[in-house]
Protein backbone atom coordinates (compact mmCIF):
# COMPACT_ATOMS: atom_id res chain seq x y z
CA UNK A 1 0.00 0.00 0.00
CA UNK A 2 1.16 3.56 -0.74
CA UNK A 3 2.12 4.90 2.68
CA UNK A 4 1.25 8.49 1.80
CA UNK A 5 -2.26 7.52 0.64
CA UNK A 6 -2.71 5.42 3.76
CA UNK A 7 -1.70 8.28 6.06
CA UNK A 8 -3.97 10.67 4.17
CA UNK A 9 -6.86 8.24 4.58
CA UNK A 10 -6.05 7.87 8.26
CA UNK A 11 -6.06 11.62 8.70
CA UNK A 12 -9.47 11.86 7.05
CA UNK A 13 -10.80 9.12 9.29
CA UNK A 14 -9.34 10.83 12.33
CA UNK A 15 -11.06 14.03 11.29
CA UNK A 16 -14.40 12.25 11.05
CA UNK A 17 -13.99 10.80 14.49
CA UNK A 18 -13.35 14.21 16.04
CA UNK A 19 -16.66 15.65 14.87
CA UNK A 20 -19.21 16.72 17.46
CA UNK A 21 -20.83 13.41 18.44
CA UNK A 22 -24.30 14.84 17.76
CA UNK A 23 -23.27 15.42 14.13
CA UNK A 24 -22.63 11.69 13.82
CA UNK A 25 -26.34 10.95 13.50
CA UNK A 26 -26.58 11.22 9.74
CA UNK A 27 -29.83 9.32 9.06
CA UNK A 28 -32.43 11.73 7.75
CA UNK A 29 -35.27 9.46 8.80
CA UNK A 30 -37.54 10.41 5.89
CA UNK A 31 -38.97 6.89 5.71
CA UNK A 32 -39.66 6.64 9.44
CA UNK A 33 -43.06 7.87 10.71
CA UNK A 34 -42.76 10.61 13.31
CA UNK A 35 -39.16 11.45 12.38
CA UNK A 36 -37.76 14.50 14.19
CA UNK A 37 -40.54 14.38 16.78
CA UNK A 38 -39.37 15.31 20.28
CA UNK A 39 -39.11 12.49 22.83
CA UNK A 40 -40.83 13.53 26.05
CA UNK A 41 -39.82 10.34 27.88
CA UNK A 42 -36.86 7.97 27.53
CA UNK A 43 -36.64 4.36 28.68
CA UNK A 44 -33.11 2.95 28.39
CA UNK A 45 -32.97 -0.84 28.74
CA UNK A 46 -29.78 -2.80 29.41
CA UNK A 47 -29.57 -6.59 29.48
CA UNK A 48 -26.19 -6.53 31.19
CA UNK A 49 -23.60 -8.90 29.72
CA UNK A 50 -25.85 -10.12 26.92
CA UNK A 51 -23.87 -11.71 24.10
CA UNK A 52 -25.75 -12.20 20.83
CA UNK A 53 -25.91 -15.92 21.63
CA UNK A 54 -27.84 -15.13 24.82
CA UNK A 55 -30.48 -13.22 22.88
CA UNK A 56 -30.70 -16.00 20.30
CA UNK A 57 -30.98 -18.81 22.85
CA UNK A 58 -33.61 -17.03 24.93
CA UNK A 59 -35.68 -16.49 21.81
CA UNK A 60 -35.15 -20.10 20.71
CA UNK A 61 -36.29 -21.29 24.13
CA UNK A 62 -39.31 -19.01 23.92
CA UNK A 63 -40.24 -20.44 20.52
CA UNK A 64 -39.53 -24.12 21.24
CA UNK A 65 -40.76 -24.38 24.82
CA UNK A 66 -43.15 -21.46 25.38
CA UNK A 67 -44.59 -21.48 21.86
CA UNK A 68 -44.10 -17.81 21.11
CA UNK A 69 -41.57 -15.39 19.72
CA UNK A 70 -39.76 -13.09 22.13
CA UNK A 71 -40.82 -9.46 22.53
CA UNK A 72 -37.43 -8.06 21.51
CA UNK A 73 -37.30 -10.21 18.40
CA UNK A 74 -40.89 -9.31 17.52
CA UNK A 75 -39.78 -5.69 17.26
CA UNK A 76 -37.39 -6.83 14.51
CA UNK A 77 -39.98 -9.03 12.81
CA UNK A 78 -42.52 -6.22 12.78
CA UNK A 79 -39.96 -3.60 11.69
CA UNK A 80 -40.86 -1.34 14.59
CA UNK A 81 -37.32 -0.34 15.52
CA UNK A 82 -34.10 0.99 14.08
CA UNK A 83 -31.28 -1.48 14.65
CA UNK A 84 -27.52 -1.10 14.98
CA UNK A 85 -24.34 -2.83 16.06
CA UNK A 86 -22.38 -1.12 18.82
CA UNK A 87 -18.69 -1.06 19.72
CA UNK A 88 -18.48 -1.42 23.52
CA UNK A 89 -14.80 -0.65 24.26
CA UNK A 90 -13.68 1.45 27.24
CA UNK A 91 -10.84 3.99 27.48
CA UNK A 92 -8.52 1.34 28.92
CA UNK A 93 -9.44 -1.80 26.98
CA UNK A 94 -11.20 -3.29 23.98
CA UNK A 95 -13.13 -5.29 26.61
CA UNK A 96 -15.12 -3.07 28.95
CA UNK A 97 -16.48 -3.59 32.41
CA UNK A 98 -19.98 -2.44 33.36
CA UNK A 99 -18.81 0.77 35.04
CA UNK A 100 -16.98 2.10 31.99
CA UNK A 101 -19.75 0.86 29.70
CA UNK A 102 -22.50 2.60 31.64
CA UNK A 103 -20.33 5.72 31.90
CA UNK A 104 -20.12 5.76 28.09
CA UNK A 105 -23.91 5.90 27.93
CA UNK A 106 -24.23 8.07 31.02
CA UNK A 107 -21.40 10.58 30.64
CA UNK A 108 -20.82 10.54 26.90
CA UNK A 109 -17.11 9.77 27.21
CA UNK A 110 -15.13 6.57 27.45
CA UNK A 111 -13.47 6.10 30.82
CA UNK A 112 -11.19 3.45 32.29
CA UNK A 113 -12.64 0.20 33.56
CA UNK A 114 -13.71 0.42 37.19
CA UNK A 115 -14.65 4.11 37.41
CA UNK A 116 -17.91 6.01 36.96
CA UNK A 117 -17.88 9.12 34.76
CA UNK A 118 -14.35 10.14 35.78
CA UNK A 119 -11.95 10.81 32.90
CA UNK A 120 -8.38 9.57 32.54
CA UNK A 121 -7.10 12.91 33.87
CA UNK A 122 -9.70 13.24 36.62
CA UNK A 123 -12.34 15.04 34.56
CA UNK A 124 -15.86 14.63 35.93
CA UNK A 125 -18.49 14.16 33.23
CA UNK A 126 -22.03 15.13 34.17
CA UNK A 127 -24.16 11.94 34.21
CA UNK A 128 -27.11 12.05 31.85
CA UNK A 129 -29.84 11.49 34.45
CA UNK A 130 -28.54 14.60 36.24
CA UNK A 131 -28.78 16.50 32.93
CA UNK A 132 -32.38 15.39 32.46
CA UNK A 133 -33.24 16.12 36.10
CA UNK A 134 -31.93 19.65 35.64
CA UNK A 135 -34.12 19.91 32.52
CA UNK A 136 -37.17 19.18 34.68
CA UNK A 137 -37.74 15.49 34.04
CA UNK A 138 -38.35 12.81 36.63
CA UNK A 139 -35.54 10.27 36.83
CA UNK A 140 -35.30 6.64 37.84
CA UNK A 141 -33.49 3.30 37.67
CA UNK A 142 -34.63 -0.26 38.32
CA UNK A 143 -32.36 -3.31 38.33
CA UNK A 144 -32.17 -6.95 39.37
CA UNK A 145 -28.80 -6.40 41.07
CA UNK A 146 -27.94 -3.84 43.75
CA UNK A 147 -29.37 -0.43 42.89
CA UNK A 148 -25.93 1.01 43.66
CA UNK A 149 -24.26 -1.30 41.11
CA UNK A 150 -22.23 -0.07 38.13
CA UNK A 151 -24.96 0.16 35.49
CA UNK A 152 -27.49 2.33 37.33
CA UNK A 153 -24.68 4.32 38.95
CA UNK A 154 -23.16 5.15 35.54
CA UNK A 155 -26.29 7.12 34.61
CA UNK A 156 -26.43 8.91 37.95
CA UNK A 157 -23.13 9.73 39.69
CA UNK A 158 -19.39 10.32 39.49
CA UNK A 159 -17.09 8.01 41.45
CA UNK A 160 -13.46 6.95 41.33
CA UNK A 161 -14.59 3.40 42.14
CA UNK A 162 -17.61 1.36 41.13
CA UNK A 163 -17.16 -0.52 44.42
CA UNK A 164 -18.02 2.52 46.55
CA UNK A 165 -21.62 1.32 46.80
CA UNK A 166 -22.19 2.59 50.35
CA UNK A 167 -21.23 6.10 49.24
CA UNK A 168 -23.27 5.79 46.03
CA UNK A 169 -26.37 4.96 48.13
CA UNK A 170 -25.94 8.31 49.90
CA UNK A 171 -25.21 10.18 46.65
CA UNK A 172 -28.55 9.09 45.19
CA UNK A 173 -30.40 10.60 48.16
CA UNK A 174 -28.48 13.88 47.95
CA UNK A 175 -29.17 14.23 44.22
CA UNK A 176 -32.81 13.24 44.67
CA UNK A 177 -33.66 10.76 41.92
CA UNK A 178 -37.37 9.94 41.85
CA UNK A 179 -37.50 6.13 41.61
CA UNK A 180 -34.64 3.79 42.55
CA UNK A 181 -35.35 0.06 42.90
CA UNK A 182 -33.30 -3.13 43.13
CA UNK A 183 -31.28 -5.00 45.75
CA UNK A 184 -28.51 -3.87 48.09
CA UNK A 185 -29.96 -3.70 51.61
CA UNK A 186 -26.42 -3.90 52.98
CA UNK A 187 -25.68 -0.41 51.62
CA UNK A 188 -28.69 1.22 53.30
CA UNK A 189 -29.21 -0.76 56.51
CA UNK A 190 -27.45 0.54 59.63
CA UNK A 191 -27.10 -3.02 60.94
CA UNK A 192 -25.10 -4.05 57.87
CA UNK A 193 -23.08 -0.94 56.98
CA UNK A 194 -19.58 -0.67 58.44
CA UNK A 195 -20.23 2.93 59.53
CA UNK A 196 -23.63 1.94 61.07
CA UNK A 197 -25.26 4.87 59.25
CA UNK A 198 -29.01 4.51 58.70
CA UNK A 199 -29.31 5.48 55.05
CA UNK A 200 -32.98 4.44 54.95
CA UNK A 201 -33.63 7.19 57.52
CA UNK A 202 -31.84 9.67 55.25
CA UNK A 203 -34.21 8.80 52.40
CA UNK A 204 -37.27 9.02 54.65
CA UNK A 205 -36.15 12.46 55.84
CA UNK A 206 -36.07 13.51 52.20
CA UNK A 207 -39.64 12.35 51.67
CA UNK A 208 -39.07 8.95 50.07
CA UNK A 209 -41.38 5.99 50.58
CA UNK A 210 -39.20 2.94 51.26
CA UNK A 211 -40.38 -0.34 49.75
CA UNK A 212 -39.12 -3.70 51.00
CA UNK A 213 -41.19 -6.36 49.19
CA UNK A 214 -43.56 -7.09 46.33
CA UNK A 215 -46.61 -6.15 48.43
CA UNK A 216 -45.13 -2.72 49.12
CA UNK A 217 -44.63 -2.33 45.38
CA UNK A 218 -48.37 -2.69 44.82
CA UNK A 219 -49.22 -0.05 47.45
CA UNK A 220 -47.13 2.92 46.42
CA UNK A 221 -48.21 6.48 47.01
CA UNK A 222 -48.48 8.49 43.79
CA UNK A 223 -46.35 11.60 43.56
CA UNK A 224 -43.95 10.50 46.31
CA UNK A 225 -40.38 9.45 45.56
CA UNK A 226 -39.55 5.75 45.82
CA UNK A 227 -36.61 3.81 47.17
CA UNK A 228 -37.25 0.09 46.73
CA UNK A 229 -34.66 -2.30 48.19
CA UNK A 230 -35.97 -5.84 48.01
CA UNK A 231 -33.02 -8.00 49.07
CA UNK A 232 -29.53 -8.11 50.48
CA UNK A 233 -27.23 -8.32 47.49
CA UNK A 234 -28.88 -8.86 44.12
CA UNK A 235 -32.46 -10.02 43.61
CA UNK A 236 -33.00 -13.77 43.10
CA UNK A 237 -32.67 -15.32 39.66
CA UNK A 238 -36.02 -15.58 37.87
CA UNK A 239 -36.08 -19.38 37.62
CA UNK A 240 -35.34 -19.76 41.35
CA UNK A 241 -38.06 -17.25 42.22
CA UNK A 242 -40.51 -19.27 40.14
CA UNK A 243 -39.79 -22.52 42.02
CA UNK A 244 -38.90 -21.38 45.56
CA UNK A 245 -41.87 -19.92 47.43
CA UNK A 246 -39.91 -17.79 49.93
CA UNK A 247 -38.27 -15.87 47.06
CA UNK A 248 -41.62 -14.81 45.65
CA UNK A 249 -41.82 -11.81 47.97
CA UNK A 250 -39.37 -10.08 45.61
CA UNK A 251 -40.71 -8.43 42.44
CA UNK A 252 -39.75 -9.19 38.85
CA UNK A 253 -37.97 -6.67 36.64
CA UNK A 254 -41.19 -6.10 34.66
CA UNK A 255 -43.14 -5.42 37.87
CA UNK A 256 -40.56 -2.86 39.03
CA UNK A 257 -40.52 -1.27 35.57
CA UNK A 258 -44.32 -0.97 35.52
CA UNK A 259 -44.38 0.67 38.95
CA UNK A 260 -41.64 3.10 37.94
CA UNK A 261 -43.46 4.08 34.75
CA UNK A 262 -46.79 4.50 36.57
CA UNK A 263 -45.11 6.64 39.21
CA UNK A 264 -43.53 9.06 36.72
CA UNK A 265 -45.70 8.99 33.57
CA UNK A 266 -48.00 11.88 34.46
CA UNK A 267 -45.21 14.38 35.07
CA UNK A 268 -45.71 17.35 32.76
CA UNK A 269 -42.05 17.48 31.65
CA UNK A 270 -41.73 13.72 31.18
CA UNK A 271 -39.39 11.15 32.70
CA UNK A 272 -36.28 9.09 32.03
CA UNK A 273 -35.92 5.54 33.29
CA UNK A 274 -33.13 2.98 33.13
CA UNK A 275 -34.18 -0.69 33.31
CA UNK A 276 -31.37 -3.21 33.85
CA UNK A 277 -31.46 -6.99 33.70
CA UNK A 278 -28.28 -7.15 35.77
CA UNK A 279 -28.29 -10.85 36.60
CA UNK A 280 -28.01 -11.85 32.94
CA UNK A 281 -24.38 -10.82 33.38
CA UNK A 282 -23.98 -12.74 36.63
CA UNK A 283 -25.41 -15.88 35.01
CA UNK A 284 -22.95 -15.58 32.12
CA UNK A 285 -20.05 -15.23 34.58
CA UNK A 286 -21.20 -18.50 36.14
CA UNK A 287 -21.82 -20.29 32.80
CA UNK A 288 -25.27 -20.98 34.28
CA UNK A 289 -27.61 -21.66 31.35
CA UNK A 290 -30.89 -21.89 33.28
CA UNK A 291 -30.16 -18.64 35.12
CA UNK A 292 -29.10 -16.97 31.86
CA UNK A 293 -32.08 -17.92 29.71
CA UNK A 294 -34.74 -17.25 32.32
CA UNK A 295 -33.31 -13.87 33.35
CA UNK A 296 -33.05 -12.89 29.69
CA UNK A 297 -36.71 -13.91 29.31
CA UNK A 298 -37.55 -11.81 32.37
CA UNK A 299 -35.77 -8.88 30.71
CA UNK A 300 -37.83 -9.59 27.61
CA UNK A 301 -41.02 -9.25 29.69
CA UNK A 302 -39.76 -5.84 30.81
CA UNK A 303 -39.25 -4.97 27.12
CA UNK A 304 -42.95 -5.66 26.62
CA UNK A 305 -43.82 -3.43 29.59
CA UNK A 306 -41.79 -0.56 28.14
CA UNK A 307 -43.00 -0.96 24.55
CA UNK A 308 -46.66 -1.33 25.57
CA UNK A 309 -46.40 2.00 27.39
CA UNK A 310 -44.45 3.66 24.57
CA UNK A 311 -46.91 2.53 21.90
CA UNK A 312 -49.84 3.92 23.86
CA UNK A 313 -48.03 7.10 24.87
CA UNK A 314 -46.54 8.00 21.48
CA UNK A 315 -43.91 10.32 22.97
CA UNK A 316 -41.49 7.80 24.47
CA UNK A 317 -38.09 6.79 23.11
CA UNK A 318 -37.11 3.23 24.08
CA UNK A 319 -33.51 2.07 23.67
CA UNK A 320 -32.89 -1.66 24.12
CA UNK A 321 -29.31 -2.90 24.27
CA UNK A 322 -26.56 -4.41 26.39
CA UNK A 323 -23.36 -2.90 27.77
CA UNK A 324 -21.07 -5.74 26.59
CA UNK A 325 -21.02 -9.42 25.79
CA UNK A 326 -20.13 -12.03 28.37
CA UNK A 327 -18.89 -15.61 27.92
CA UNK A 328 -20.31 -15.79 24.36
CA UNK A 329 -22.55 -18.82 24.92
CA UNK A 330 -24.14 -20.62 22.00
CA UNK A 331 -25.63 -23.82 20.69
CA UNK A 332 -23.27 -26.48 19.29
CA UNK A 333 -23.84 -28.47 16.10
CA UNK A 334 -24.78 -32.13 16.40
CA UNK A 335 -27.40 -34.72 15.50
CA UNK A 336 -29.27 -34.15 18.79
CA UNK A 337 -28.67 -30.39 19.13
CA UNK A 338 -32.36 -29.44 19.13
CA UNK A 339 -33.37 -32.21 21.54
CA UNK A 340 -30.44 -31.41 23.81
CA UNK A 341 -31.21 -27.68 23.84
CA UNK A 342 -34.89 -28.31 24.59
CA UNK A 343 -33.88 -30.44 27.59
CA UNK A 344 -33.08 -27.17 29.40
CA UNK A 345 -36.83 -26.95 29.98
CA UNK A 346 -36.33 -29.75 32.54
CA UNK A 347 -34.03 -27.55 34.64
CA UNK A 348 -35.89 -26.43 37.76
CA UNK A 349 -33.26 -24.22 39.38
CA UNK A 350 -30.10 -22.28 38.68
CA UNK A 351 -26.73 -24.00 38.96
CA UNK A 352 -26.08 -21.62 41.84
CA UNK A 353 -28.96 -23.11 43.82
CA UNK A 354 -28.12 -26.70 42.84
CA UNK A 355 -24.43 -26.44 43.70
CA UNK A 356 -25.08 -24.57 46.97
CA UNK A 357 -27.23 -27.45 48.14
CA UNK A 358 -24.41 -30.02 47.78
CA UNK A 359 -22.40 -30.80 50.93
CA UNK A 360 -19.23 -32.81 51.62
CA UNK A 361 -21.30 -35.55 53.27
CA UNK A 362 -23.12 -36.34 49.99
CA UNK A 363 -22.36 -39.86 48.84
CA UNK A 364 -22.21 -40.87 45.18
CA UNK A 365 -25.86 -41.90 44.96
CA UNK A 366 -27.13 -38.81 46.73
CA UNK A 367 -25.17 -36.63 44.30
CA UNK A 368 -26.58 -38.49 41.30
CA UNK A 369 -30.13 -38.33 42.66
CA UNK A 370 -29.89 -34.57 43.35
CA UNK A 371 -28.65 -33.73 39.84
CA UNK A 372 -31.33 -35.92 38.25
CA UNK A 373 -34.04 -34.36 40.41
CA UNK A 374 -33.06 -30.80 39.51
CA UNK A 375 -31.79 -31.12 35.90
CA UNK A 376 -32.95 -34.59 34.75
CA UNK A 377 -29.30 -35.39 34.00
CA UNK A 378 -27.96 -38.86 34.79
CA UNK A 379 -24.40 -38.43 36.03
CA UNK A 380 -21.81 -41.15 35.49
CA UNK A 381 -19.95 -42.33 38.58
CA UNK A 382 -16.85 -40.45 37.40
CA UNK A 383 -18.82 -37.21 36.92
CA UNK A 384 -20.39 -37.53 40.36
CA UNK A 385 -16.96 -38.17 41.93
CA UNK A 386 -15.49 -35.18 40.09
CA UNK A 387 -18.19 -32.84 41.41
CA UNK A 388 -17.88 -34.21 44.94
CA UNK A 389 -14.13 -33.66 44.87
CA UNK A 390 -14.70 -29.88 44.89
CA UNK A 391 -16.58 -30.18 48.19
CA UNK A 392 -14.11 -32.50 49.91
CA UNK A 393 -11.10 -30.31 49.08
CA UNK A 394 -9.57 -32.82 46.68
CA UNK A 395 -10.15 -30.50 43.71
CA UNK A 396 -9.01 -26.88 43.67
CA UNK A 397 -11.87 -24.52 44.33
CA UNK A 398 -13.04 -22.38 41.41
CA UNK A 399 -12.68 -18.61 41.51
CA UNK A 400 -14.56 -16.20 39.24
CA UNK A 401 -16.59 -13.01 39.53
CA UNK A 402 -19.70 -13.27 41.75
CA UNK A 403 -18.60 -16.77 42.82
CA UNK A 404 -18.19 -15.92 46.50
CA UNK A 405 -18.67 -19.49 47.70
CA UNK A 406 -16.17 -20.96 45.21
CA UNK A 407 -18.79 -23.21 43.62
CA UNK A 408 -17.71 -25.50 40.74
CA UNK A 409 -19.66 -23.60 38.10
CA UNK A 410 -17.35 -24.43 35.21
CA UNK A 411 -17.02 -28.10 36.13
CA UNK A 412 -20.78 -28.46 36.22
CA UNK A 413 -21.45 -26.49 33.01
CA UNK A 414 -18.94 -28.78 31.27
CA UNK A 415 -21.03 -31.75 32.38
CA UNK A 416 -24.26 -30.03 31.27
CA UNK A 417 -22.70 -29.28 27.88
CA UNK A 418 -22.76 -33.00 26.99
CA UNK A 419 -26.53 -33.00 27.56
CA UNK A 420 -27.69 -29.53 26.43
CA UNK A 421 -25.29 -28.72 23.55
CA UNK A 422 -24.43 -25.29 25.01
CA UNK A 423 -20.84 -24.06 24.88
CA UNK A 424 -19.11 -21.06 26.49
CA UNK A 425 -15.84 -19.39 25.46
CA UNK A 426 -14.99 -18.13 28.97
CA UNK A 427 -16.46 -16.94 32.26
CA UNK A 428 -15.87 -13.25 31.59
CA UNK A 429 -16.72 -10.26 29.46
CA UNK A 430 -16.03 -10.17 25.73
CA UNK A 431 -15.34 -7.34 23.30
CA UNK A 432 -17.81 -8.30 20.59
CA UNK A 433 -20.15 -5.84 18.91
CA UNK A 434 -23.64 -5.91 20.42
CA UNK A 435 -27.26 -5.25 19.48
CA UNK A 436 -29.04 -1.91 19.78
CA UNK A 437 -32.74 -1.46 19.03
CA UNK A 438 -34.43 1.95 19.16
CA UNK A 439 -38.20 2.53 19.19
CA UNK A 440 -40.20 5.76 19.08
CA UNK A 441 -39.24 9.41 18.55
CA UNK A 442 -35.49 9.46 17.89
CA UNK A 443 -35.19 6.08 16.20
CA UNK A 444 -34.33 7.89 12.95
CA UNK A 445 -31.14 9.14 14.64
CA UNK A 446 -29.59 5.68 14.88
CA UNK A 447 -26.96 4.79 12.25
CA UNK A 448 -26.19 1.16 11.49
CA UNK A 449 -22.95 1.16 13.50
CA UNK A 450 -22.15 3.23 16.59
CA UNK A 451 -19.84 3.57 19.58
CA UNK A 452 -21.37 3.22 23.04
CA UNK A 453 -20.84 6.94 23.73
CA UNK A 454 -23.08 7.84 20.78
CA UNK A 455 -26.19 6.74 22.66
CA UNK A 456 -25.61 9.52 25.19
CA UNK A 457 -25.87 12.16 22.48
CA UNK A 458 -28.73 10.38 20.73
CA UNK A 459 -30.81 10.67 23.91
CA UNK A 460 -30.02 14.37 24.31
CA UNK A 461 -30.80 15.10 20.69
CA UNK A 462 -34.04 13.08 20.68
CA UNK A 463 -35.26 14.88 23.82
CA UNK A 464 -33.94 18.25 22.57
CA UNK A 465 -32.05 18.80 25.81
Amino acid sequence: MNRRKFLKGSALLSGLLTLNPIDFFANNGKDIPGANKKAKNIIFMVSDGMSSGTLAMANLYSQNILGKNGNWMNLYHENKVSRALMDTASASSIVTDSAAASSSFGGGFRVKNGVLNVGVNGEKYVPIWQKFKKAGKKTGCVTTVTITHATPAGFCVNSDSRNAESEIAEMYAEIGFDVMMGGGDEFFNSLKREDKKDVYALYKQKGYQVLKNKTDLKNTEKGKKILGVFNSGALPYSIDRAHISELQVTPSLAEMAQTAIDQMKDHKDGFVLQIEGGKVDWAAHANDIAALIHDQLAFDEAVKTAIDFAEKDGNTLVIITTDHGNANPGTIYGADATKNFNSISNYQYTNEYILNAIHPDFNLQKMKDWIYETNTISLTDDEAKHLLSFYSGLEKQEAGLYNYKKLPFKAYSDIQKKHNSIGWISMDHSGDYVEVAVYGPGRELLPAFIKNTDLHYLMLKAAQV
